[in-house]
């Protein structure tokens, strides 16, 4: 009983002498989120705002009143509902294909011994040091020679391919999470008679979640940010995705402050909301990534 009482003790002792380091901790990472968190509080302001109050000196912070019909008026002046289907539509073939094929690839490079697969493989992450610019022209000139201009296919087709942007990133991502799991776990399935295909599924998958889950967030806010892409593909209005519908919507409304602001911040939510569901994972996978036993 005194040894627990003296352990005790001790960690009472150790926890009061971290308070302060703690604080300090915290009061850093305070000062540090108010630069970075106050463009998004401007944006929510102005979106609740007249166009009259949006830029008086000095600034106020708290709308008077809140201007709700902005966010109405906003999303009804242009078709922004069908922009949110297509776009969530290619996030559907982007991020399914981009999760399949990146897992695959990484799973060979990670798991499987095969002849010449580092050289490959450094192949593979020098390709990173190729600009986009540089694919941007060829790439254009092979989908309209495919005839594929004006469709989705430009945007979702390279996802099935692990070519998507980002796609030599997310391989490496879980290329090096996958060799933190134990191999120990392949060879009692390959004894047990379970094939490669077996052992990616369910071994190697289910236990890799944290790092689908970022790769999942980083193409997901890849595809929702893309402009360029459908910039260069589309030209049917009908077809445009949300960061091409309120580039759009700024040439239109770049008097009415109010009502862009409320647009800019409804595009921006869903992301907000994808990462705050997602955090504990994404953070997990980021931190275990890497890490090899």
């Amino acid at each position: 009983m005194s040894g627990m009482a003296g352990t005790a003790g001790v960690s009472g002792a150790r926890t009061r002498r971290l308070r302060p380091g703690r604080l300090v901790l915290y009061v850093v990472l305070v000062l540090g989120a108010v630069p970075t968190m106050l463009p998004f509080v401007w944006l929510v302001r102005s979106a609740l705002m007249g166009d009259n109050q949006i830029f008086i000196a000095p600034p106020e912070w708290i709308p008077k009143p809140f201007e709700w019909a902005n966010f109405s008026g906003a999303l009804t002046a242009q078709p922004f509902l069908r922009y949110f289907l297509n776009t969530m539509l290619i996030e559907l073939f982007a991020v399914t294909g981009t999760v399949l094929t990146c897992s695959v690839a990484a799973f060979s490079f990670a798991r499987l011994r095969w002849r010449g697969r580092n050289v490959v493989f450094a192949l593979l992450l020098s390709s990173v040091m190729l600009p986009y610019a540089v694919t941007l022209i060829p790439t254009f000139v092979m989908w309209r020679s495919l005839g594929a201009l004006d469709t989705f296919l430009p945007l979702t087709v390279p996802a099935w391919f692990a070519g998507a942007g980002g796609g030599v990133f997310n391989v490496f991502l879980l290329r090096q999470f996958f060799l933190t799991i134990p191999f120990e776990l392949d060879e009692a399935a390959y004894i047990d008679g379970a094939s490669p295909w077996k052992v990616f599924a369910m071994i190697i998958m289910p236990l890799s979640k944290p790092a689908l889950v970022v790769v999942t967030i980083f193409t997901f806010i890849g595809v929702w940010n893309d402009f360029l892409g459908p910039l260069l593909y589309l030209s049917d209005e009908s077809k445009y995705t949300l960061a091409l519908g309120l580039a759009s919507f700024q040439s239109v409304y770049t008097a009415q402050w109010g009502y862009l602001m409320a647009a800019s911040a409804a595009v921006i939510a869903p992301i907000i909301v994808l990462f705050f569901v997602l955090q504990r994972y994404f953070i997990e996978g980021v931190t275990l990534t890497g890490i090899k036993n």
